[in-house]
């Protein structure tokens, strides 16, 4: 699948590896059985997470859940010559993924959905949140910060 060439972009900003001419790399994590969707972290957003990990008490649940949920349920891969992902039939299958994806980015991550899955059952979520606020509430307020400053 083709990225877009925004994300290309925030891919080869994200790998400190990476130097003109060559393909980012990245880590798509795919998760448990409850995830429908491919998650794509740069090189810089991936090692974020696993310092976070580590972070954590040795031997607490937390970090072993963590550790399997981010090391063990992941894809490094890379970007090939002409933009593209070339994802390998488990994720696919993962995600039910035939034909269209759909990308949403996420700063220095983005995912990958299907199309059909993304429309009914995040554009749901997305509906029942916007159901709670008032009528007349504009979500940018948001940005404004807790106290509206």
């Amino acid at each position: 699948m083709s990225i877009p060439a925004s994300f290309r972009r925030v891919l080869e900003a994200g790998d400190p590896n990476w130097k003109s001419g060559e393909n980012p790399e990245l880590v798509i994590v795919y998760g448990d059985h409850r995830r429908n969707f491919l998650e794509c972290y740069t090189m810089n957003a991936i090692e974020e997470v696993d310092a976070k990990i580590d972070a954590l008490p040795r031997g607490s649940m937390e970090r072993k859940m963590l550790q399997r949920l981010f090391h063990g349920q992941s894809f490094p891969t890379n970007v090939d010559e002409t933009g593209r992902l070339v994802l390998p039939a488990k994720l696919r299958q993962k995600i039910d993924l035939e034909n269209e994806a759909f990308f949403i980015a996420a700063g220095d991550t983005f995912q990958i959905w299907k199309t059909e899955t993304y429309d009914t059952v995040e554009r749901a979520k997305e509906e029942e949140w916007l159901d709670d606020l008032p009528e007349d509430f504009d979500p940018m307020a948001f940005l404004d910060g807790p106290s509206g400053e």
